[in-house]
């Protein structure tokens, strides 16, 4: 497979799931995936645990970049155990920092924050590879590993956006309330959510008030991103590709926060946005105190990789742990009852 076709594969993936998405998920019905029975009630019923589309799509999303990870570091002959440990541990910090953060910030225990996960994950990512690189004798090229995690985290982001619409967070403002300019782009594009149970609605009162589709082109501008940088990094410029991903995901990150109206914490200029602010800088230290080394790119060796029984039991594995981390609902409940069909006994 050409460096050209495995990009038009990954256009033509995240594009399918983005018009499902867009056109599906606002609508009544998409945010309860399933409800389990977990104990009786006094009254007859059942308590309800609810499981989310939330959860499987950030699970999904999640696999999509570690997906991504493992191929481009394979075709860099990155060893795939030290990617693997790459990864989790990244998966380590950066999975409990999206709850914690936002419990620092939003004085929130049951949200979470991409954007703060983001934050740890840029600070930590170069130390990760060096301490992978000290404990398993590989020697990971830094620059380069941090380049396939830029590009993994703008597929991972860009897709889990469709996770913010099945929950109806993260959402933009009211068109109604937006500029001249603003309302006359979004008076025909934009997303108007339907469910009592959805953030939007509960916390920001505009169930069914169209809003400005900030998920939306998250979405697009960090898939695109991801589409670019994959490239970039596929034709051996990891330098450039870690910039890129660093700049346009941290740059929108500050701006798109000015179109959105969920509770960012109590400042005009939100923590999320100054954490962005700084990464940008600590990100182009990074390129220019670690060096790239000059290493032949094979992306035919990275495609092997991702098919090895090791790799698939492991992202089985990671996607069953974010699932249950994620999808289990805790702001919602649900109670059930059970009853016999007499006439088919």
């Amino acid at each position: 497979m050409t460096n050209e076709s495995f990009v038009l594969l990954l256009l033509f993936s995240c594009s399918v799931m983005m018009f499902w998405g867009f056109r599906v998920l606002p609508r009544e019905g998409w945010q309860m995936l399933a409800t389990l029975p977990v104990r009786p009630l006094a009254n007859g019923q059942w308590q309800g645990l609810n499981l989310t589309w939330y959860g499987l799509l950030t699970a999904n999303a999640y696999l999509a970049a570690l997906s991504v990870l493992i191929i481009l570091l394979g075709a860099a002959a990155v060893p795939l155990p030290g990617v693997l440990l790459v990864a989790l541990l990244m998966l380590a910090l950066c999975v409990p920092a999206s709850r914690l953060v936002a419990r620092i910030v939003e004085g929130k225990s049951h949200t979470f924050t991409v954007g703060g996960a983001v934050f740890v994950g840029i600070v930590a990512a170069p130390w990760v590879v060096l301490l992978v690189s000290r404990l398993t004798g590989y020697q990971l090229p830094i620059m380069t590993t941090l380049a396939a995690i830029g590009v993994a985290y703008a597929f991972g982001e860009g897709l889990g956006r469709l996770a913010c619409i099945s929950f109806g967070c993260c959402y933009g403002k009211p068109v109604s309330r937006c500029t001249a300019v603003t309302h006359k782009i979004f008076s025909r594009w934009n997303f108007s959510f339907c469910g009592e149970t959805r953030k939007i609605a509960y916390a920001g009162g505009l169930e069914g008030e169209p809003v400005v589709p900030i998920q939306a082109l998250t979405a697009m501008l960090y898939c695109g991103t991801g589409l670019l940088g994959t490239y970039l990094f596929l034709e051996g410029k990891p330098a450039i590709t870690f910039a890129l991903m660093v700049l346009v995901t941290q740059g929108w990150r500050v701006l798109s926060e000015t179109l959105r109206d969920d509770y960012r914490g109590g400042k005009r200029f939100s923590a999320y946005q100054v954490m962005s602010v700084l990464a940008i800088p600590y990100a182009l230290i990074c390129v220019f105190f670690f060096p790239t080394l000059s290493r032949a790119i094979q992306l035919q060796s990275g495609l092997e990789n991702i098919w090895q029984p090791g790799t698939l039991i492991f992202l089985q594995l990671i996607w069953l742990m974010l699932f249950a981390y994620t999808g289990r609902s805790t702001v919602t409940g649900a109670a059930l009852s059970f009853h016999i069909h007499r006439d088919r006994i």
